[in-house]
C-alpha cells in the first residue's frame, strides 16, 4: 500500500469509495450519490491524500486549515476520512491518519483536531491509537434518527517545543 496526494482523476473512484462508506455512524448529512462531484473549489484534491493498492483506491483522507484567518494557520483539521469497506481492517484507516499528520508537520502545523461523533466508536479508537487525545465535548450537537449525539473534539500535538 502507497499513501499519496490525490489526482483529479481519482475524484469518481472516490465519491464511489465517500457512498460505500457512507454511515449515520460517522456522517451528519445524507449518503452522498455514488456518482456525486467529489472535488470542487472549496475542496481540492491537494487537501486529500489517498491509499493505494495495486492501482486500486482504498480510501482517503482530507487535512487542511481550520479556516481561513492568519491567526490559525499552525493548526491544520481532518476534514474527512473514509476507507472502503473492503479494504477495512487492514490497517488503511491508520495510514491515511499518519500520513496526514505527516503532511500538517511538513506544512509547518503544530497541532491537528478533528471532530468525530461520540458514538462512533471505531473512529475514536482508531484516532486513540494515532496519539490524539480528547479536547472537548459538544453536547447533543446533532440529532440524528430521532437521537442526540455529542460532537468530539480531538487533537494532537506535532511539534515537540
Amino acid at each position: 500500500m502507497q499513501i499519496r496526494v490525490a489526482r483529479l482523476e481519482d475524484g469518481p473512484e472516490l465519491a464511489r469509495i465517500d457512498h460505500a462508506a457512507w454511515s449515520w455512524l460517522s456522517d451528519v448529512v445524507p449518503q452522498p450519490a455514488e456518482d456525486a462531484e467529489f472535488f470542487g473549489e472549496r475542496c481540492p484534491p491537494e487537501e486529500f491524500r489517498v491509499a493505494e493498492a495495486a492501482g486500486v483506491l482504498l480510501g482517503y483522507v482530507r487535512q487542511a486549515p481550520p479556516t481561513p484567518l492568519a491567526s490559525n494557520q499552525h493548526v491544520r483539521q481532518i476534514r474527512g476520512l473514509a476507507v472502503s469497506p473492503d479494504a477495512r481492517g487492514r490497517g488503511v484507516g491508520q495510514a491515511l491518519v499518519e500520513a496526514a499528520c505527516a503532511a500538517a508537520r511538513a506544512e509547518g502545523a503544530r497541532r491537528i483536531t478533528l471532530r468525530v461523533l461520540a458514538h462512533n466508536t471505531p473512529a475514536r479508537r482508531l484516532y486513540g491509537r494515532c496519539g490524539f487525545q480528547v479536547d472537548g465535548v459538544s453536547p447533543e450537537e446533532f440529532r440524528i434518527n430521532g437521537a442526540y449525539v455529542d460532537d468530539v473534539w480531538m487533537s494532537r500535538r506535532l511539534t515537540t517545543d
